[in-house]
Protein backbone atom coordinates (compact mmCIF):
# COMPACT_ATOMS: atom_id res chain seq x y z
CA UNK A 1 0.00 0.00 0.00
CA UNK A 2 1.10 3.54 -1.23
CA UNK A 3 1.33 5.94 1.64
CA UNK A 4 0.16 8.70 -0.19
CA UNK A 5 -2.71 11.42 0.55
CA UNK A 6 -5.57 10.83 -2.01
CA UNK A 7 -8.37 13.18 -1.19
CA UNK A 8 -10.35 11.28 1.23
CA UNK A 9 -7.39 11.39 3.82
CA UNK A 10 -6.92 15.39 3.57
CA UNK A 11 -9.63 15.86 5.96
CA UNK A 12 -8.25 13.92 8.32
CA UNK A 13 -5.21 15.48 7.96
CA UNK A 14 -6.40 19.26 8.61
CA UNK A 15 -7.92 17.77 11.42
CA UNK A 16 -4.86 16.82 12.77
CA UNK A 17 -3.46 20.03 12.45
CA UNK A 18 -6.48 21.97 13.76
CA UNK A 19 -5.54 20.60 16.87
CA UNK A 20 -2.07 21.18 17.40
CA UNK A 21 -3.39 25.24 18.69
CA UNK A 22 -5.23 23.15 21.47
CA UNK A 23 -2.40 20.68 22.53
CA UNK A 24 0.12 23.60 22.48
CA UNK A 25 -2.66 25.76 24.02
CA UNK A 26 -3.51 22.70 26.51
CA UNK A 27 0.29 23.07 27.77
CA UNK A 28 0.38 26.65 28.07
CA UNK A 29 -2.40 26.18 30.88
CA UNK A 30 -0.88 23.66 32.35
CA UNK A 31 2.46 26.02 32.79
CA UNK A 32 0.16 28.66 33.59
CA UNK A 33 -1.15 26.71 36.74
CA UNK A 34 2.04 26.00 37.80
CA UNK A 35 3.48 29.12 37.63
CA UNK A 36 1.04 30.96 38.99
CA UNK A 37 2.26 29.00 42.53
CA UNK A 38 5.18 31.33 41.76
CA UNK A 39 3.89 34.26 40.79
CA UNK A 40 -0.08 34.78 41.29
CA UNK A 41 0.49 37.32 38.20
CA UNK A 42 1.87 35.01 35.72
CA UNK A 43 -0.45 35.44 32.50
CA UNK A 44 -1.58 33.03 29.98
CA UNK A 45 0.26 34.84 27.08
CA UNK A 46 3.48 34.59 28.94
CA UNK A 47 2.98 31.00 29.70
CA UNK A 48 2.44 30.54 25.79
CA UNK A 49 5.46 32.54 25.01
CA UNK A 50 7.59 30.14 27.31
CA UNK A 51 6.66 26.79 25.97
CA UNK A 52 6.84 27.67 21.97
CA UNK A 53 10.33 29.00 22.80
CA UNK A 54 11.00 26.26 25.28
CA UNK A 55 10.12 23.60 22.13
CA UNK A 56 12.40 25.60 20.24
CA UNK A 57 15.18 25.84 22.42
CA UNK A 58 14.58 21.82 23.67
CA UNK A 59 14.98 20.82 19.83
CA UNK A 60 18.44 20.16 19.84
CA UNK A 61 19.20 20.14 23.30
CA UNK A 62 19.83 16.86 24.99
CA UNK A 63 16.86 15.58 26.98
CA UNK A 64 15.13 18.82 25.60
CA UNK A 65 16.72 20.89 28.76
CA UNK A 66 15.94 23.84 26.62
CA UNK A 67 12.25 23.77 27.68
CA UNK A 68 13.33 24.08 31.42
CA UNK A 69 15.86 26.57 30.40
CA UNK A 70 12.73 28.73 28.39
CA UNK A 71 10.09 28.61 31.02
CA UNK A 72 12.42 29.31 33.60
CA UNK A 73 14.10 32.51 32.03
CA UNK A 74 10.57 33.72 31.73
CA UNK A 75 9.73 33.91 35.49
CA UNK A 76 10.99 36.45 37.37
CA UNK A 77 15.38 36.24 38.67
CA UNK A 78 14.31 35.48 42.29
CA UNK A 79 12.14 32.30 41.22
CA UNK A 80 13.94 30.76 38.68
CA UNK A 81 15.46 27.87 41.19
CA UNK A 82 12.01 27.18 42.18
CA UNK A 83 10.56 26.86 38.40
CA UNK A 84 12.96 24.27 37.73
CA UNK A 85 10.61 21.77 40.27
CA UNK A 86 8.00 23.71 38.88
CA UNK A 87 8.91 22.28 35.12
CA UNK A 88 9.82 18.94 36.40
CA UNK A 89 5.81 18.59 37.95
CA UNK A 90 4.73 19.47 34.85
CA UNK A 91 6.92 17.10 32.79
CA UNK A 92 6.08 14.26 35.10
CA UNK A 93 2.33 14.82 35.57
CA UNK A 94 2.79 14.19 31.36
CA UNK A 95 4.53 10.85 32.20
CA UNK A 96 2.01 9.85 34.63
CA UNK A 97 -0.71 10.25 32.07
CA UNK A 98 1.53 8.38 29.31
CA UNK A 99 2.48 5.67 31.93
CA UNK A 100 -1.16 4.75 32.59
CA UNK A 101 -2.94 4.70 29.23
CA UNK A 102 0.27 2.98 27.88
CA UNK A 103 0.47 0.74 30.61
CA UNK A 104 -3.02 -0.57 29.53
CA UNK A 105 -2.07 -0.21 25.84
CA UNK A 106 1.08 -2.03 26.27
CA UNK A 107 -1.23 -5.08 28.97
CA UNK A 108 -3.40 -5.47 25.28
CA UNK A 109 -0.55 -6.80 23.64
CA UNK A 110 0.91 -9.06 26.67
CA UNK A 111 -2.63 -10.54 27.22
CA UNK A 112 -3.66 -11.30 23.65
CA UNK A 113 -0.10 -11.72 21.60
CA UNK A 114 2.20 -13.11 24.18
CA UNK A 115 0.57 -14.84 27.00
CA UNK A 116 -2.65 -15.72 25.75
CA UNK A 117 -2.83 -19.28 26.90
CA UNK A 118 -0.91 -18.54 30.08
CA UNK A 119 -3.67 -17.48 32.66
CA UNK A 120 -1.08 -17.36 35.87
CA UNK A 121 1.45 -15.44 34.03
CA UNK A 122 -1.90 -13.07 33.19
CA UNK A 123 -2.94 -12.59 36.39
CA UNK A 124 0.99 -12.02 37.38
CA UNK A 125 1.60 -9.19 35.11
CA UNK A 126 -2.17 -7.53 35.46
CA UNK A 127 -0.89 -6.77 38.85
CA UNK A 128 2.44 -6.17 38.32
CA UNK A 129 0.96 -3.38 35.64
CA UNK A 130 -1.45 -2.30 38.78
CA UNK A 131 1.47 -1.96 40.58
CA UNK A 132 3.48 0.18 38.75
CA UNK A 133 0.59 2.59 38.02
CA UNK A 134 0.05 3.13 41.70
CA UNK A 135 3.78 3.89 42.32
CA UNK A 136 4.12 6.13 39.10
CA UNK A 137 1.32 8.24 40.74
CA UNK A 138 3.24 7.77 44.25
CA UNK A 139 5.93 10.88 43.84
CA UNK A 140 3.17 13.56 42.41
CA UNK A 141 1.29 13.25 45.28
CA UNK A 142 3.50 12.53 47.68
CA UNK A 143 6.88 14.55 46.60
CA UNK A 144 8.38 14.77 50.31
CA UNK A 145 9.09 10.94 50.28
CA UNK A 146 10.60 11.53 46.47
CA UNK A 147 12.87 14.36 48.47
CA UNK A 148 13.54 11.91 50.93
CA UNK A 149 14.53 9.47 48.45
CA UNK A 150 16.98 11.80 46.93
CA UNK A 151 18.60 12.42 50.16
CA UNK A 152 19.66 8.90 50.59
CA UNK A 153 21.18 9.03 47.29
CA UNK A 154 24.58 10.69 47.17
CA UNK A 155 25.08 11.86 43.35
CA UNK A 156 20.72 12.49 44.11
CA UNK A 157 21.12 14.88 46.51
CA UNK A 158 22.46 18.30 44.49
CA UNK A 159 18.79 17.89 42.52
CA UNK A 160 16.75 18.07 46.53
CA UNK A 161 16.88 22.13 46.44
CA UNK A 162 15.48 22.43 42.69
CA UNK A 163 12.73 20.15 43.97
CA UNK A 164 11.84 21.52 47.33
CA UNK A 165 8.85 23.94 45.31
CA UNK A 166 7.09 20.50 44.46
CA UNK A 167 5.51 19.42 47.85
CA UNK A 168 4.46 23.34 48.56
CA UNK A 169 1.67 22.60 45.30
CA UNK A 170 -2.07 22.00 46.72
CA UNK A 171 -3.60 18.71 45.61
CA UNK A 172 -6.09 20.76 43.46
CA UNK A 173 -3.24 22.08 41.72
CA UNK A 174 -2.09 18.66 41.08
CA UNK A 175 -5.96 17.43 40.45
CA UNK A 176 -5.42 19.85 37.60
CA UNK A 177 -2.33 19.58 36.29
CA UNK A 178 -2.75 16.33 35.66
CA UNK A 179 -6.49 16.67 34.29
CA UNK A 180 -4.88 18.75 31.64
CA UNK A 181 -1.96 16.24 31.06
CA UNK A 182 -4.80 13.74 30.23
CA UNK A 183 -6.21 16.06 28.06
CA UNK A 184 -3.13 16.68 25.73
CA UNK A 185 -2.65 12.95 25.72
CA UNK A 186 -6.14 12.82 24.44
CA UNK A 187 -5.33 14.89 21.77
CA UNK A 188 -1.94 13.66 20.60
CA UNK A 189 -4.15 10.10 20.34
CA UNK A 190 -6.55 11.51 18.34
CA UNK A 191 -3.73 13.44 15.97
CA UNK A 192 -2.66 9.74 15.68
CA UNK A 193 -5.83 8.44 15.19
CA UNK A 194 -6.20 10.88 12.49
CA UNK A 195 -3.02 10.42 10.76
CA UNK A 196 -3.16 6.55 10.35
CA UNK A 197 -6.84 6.86 8.84
CA UNK A 198 -5.51 9.23 6.38
CA UNK A 199 -2.71 7.16 5.22
CA UNK A 200 -4.70 4.39 5.26
CA UNK A 201 -4.45 2.55 8.37
CA UNK A 202 -7.71 0.56 9.11
CA UNK A 203 -7.17 -1.14 12.15
CA UNK A 204 -10.31 -1.73 14.90
CA UNK A 205 -10.18 1.57 17.00
CA UNK A 206 -10.29 -0.36 20.41
CA UNK A 207 -6.65 -2.28 19.18
CA UNK A 208 -5.48 0.90 17.48
CA UNK A 209 -5.70 2.97 20.57
CA UNK A 210 -3.92 0.28 22.54
CA UNK A 211 -1.10 0.90 19.64
CA UNK A 212 -0.64 4.61 19.38
CA UNK A 213 -0.87 4.37 23.96
CA UNK A 214 1.91 1.89 23.55
CA UNK A 215 4.03 3.80 21.11
CA UNK A 216 3.69 6.84 23.37
CA UNK A 217 5.28 5.00 25.81
CA UNK A 218 7.96 3.52 24.24
CA UNK A 219 9.13 7.53 23.07
CA UNK A 220 8.76 8.86 26.80
CA UNK A 221 10.84 5.89 28.37
CA UNK A 222 13.33 5.61 26.07
CA UNK A 223 16.25 8.50 26.63
CA UNK A 224 16.45 10.90 23.58
CA UNK A 225 19.49 13.35 22.92
CA UNK A 226 17.23 15.98 20.99
CA UNK A 227 13.50 15.65 19.35
CA UNK A 228 15.39 14.77 16.18
CA UNK A 229 16.39 11.46 18.35
CA UNK A 230 13.15 10.85 19.09
CA UNK A 231 11.46 9.92 15.71
CA UNK A 232 13.09 6.63 15.39
CA UNK A 233 11.94 5.45 18.81
CA UNK A 234 8.13 6.53 17.88
CA UNK A 235 8.60 5.06 14.74
CA UNK A 236 10.16 1.61 15.97
CA UNK A 237 7.09 1.54 18.07
CA UNK A 238 4.07 2.10 15.79
CA UNK A 239 5.70 0.02 12.96
CA UNK A 240 5.99 -3.14 15.67
CA UNK A 241 2.83 -2.45 17.76
CA UNK A 242 0.53 -1.94 14.51
CA UNK A 243 2.32 -5.11 12.59
CA UNK A 244 0.43 -7.20 15.29
CA UNK A 245 -2.29 -5.91 14.34
CA UNK A 246 -1.44 -7.10 10.46
CA UNK A 247 -1.08 -3.23 9.31
CA UNK A 248 1.33 -2.78 6.69
CA UNK A 249 4.72 -0.44 7.59
CA UNK A 250 4.57 2.17 5.17
CA UNK A 251 1.11 3.79 6.16
CA UNK A 252 2.14 3.98 10.20
CA UNK A 253 5.44 4.81 9.18
CA UNK A 254 4.30 8.04 7.11
CA UNK A 255 1.51 8.63 10.00
CA UNK A 256 4.63 8.80 12.79
CA UNK A 257 6.24 11.44 10.69
CA UNK A 258 3.95 13.50 10.03
CA UNK A 259 2.97 13.49 13.35
CA UNK A 260 6.15 14.63 14.61
CA UNK A 261 6.29 17.46 12.02
CA UNK A 262 3.26 19.33 12.54
CA UNK A 263 3.32 18.82 16.72
CA UNK A 264 7.27 19.67 17.33
CA UNK A 265 9.06 21.19 14.04
CA UNK A 266 6.49 23.58 12.94
CA UNK A 267 5.41 25.17 16.53
CA UNK A 268 9.80 24.92 17.12
CA UNK A 269 9.63 27.23 14.20
CA UNK A 270 7.36 29.43 15.57
CA UNK A 271 8.77 29.66 18.51
CA UNK A 272 11.74 31.21 16.81
CA UNK A 273 9.44 34.30 16.16
CA UNK A 274 9.26 34.73 19.91
CA UNK A 275 12.77 33.98 21.04
CA UNK A 276 13.51 37.29 21.21
CA UNK A 277 11.01 38.22 23.41
CA UNK A 278 11.91 35.96 26.61
CA UNK A 279 12.58 37.43 29.96
CA UNK A 280 16.28 37.12 30.18
CA UNK A 281 16.92 39.01 26.45
CA UNK A 282 14.98 41.82 27.47
CA UNK A 283 16.59 42.27 30.96
CA UNK A 284 19.76 42.01 28.99
CA UNK A 285 19.02 44.85 26.95
CA UNK A 286 18.07 46.93 29.24
CA UNK A 287 21.30 47.16 30.88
Amino acid sequence: MAATLRGEGRGPVLAALALVPLNWGLEAWKWQRLARHLEPNHSYWRSLRAVLVGLTLGFATPNRVGDYAARILELHARRRLDAVGAVFLGRYAQLVATVLAGGVGLLYFLLRFYLAGYPAAQVGVVLAFAVGGALTLLPLYRSRLLLALLVLVKPLRRFRRYLAIMPTYAAGTLHAVLGISGLRYAVFCGQFLLLLHAYGTRAPIGPALAAVAGTFLFKSLVPSLNALADVGVRELSATHLFALLGQPVLPVLSASLSLWVINIALPSALGLLWLPGLRVLREQRGR
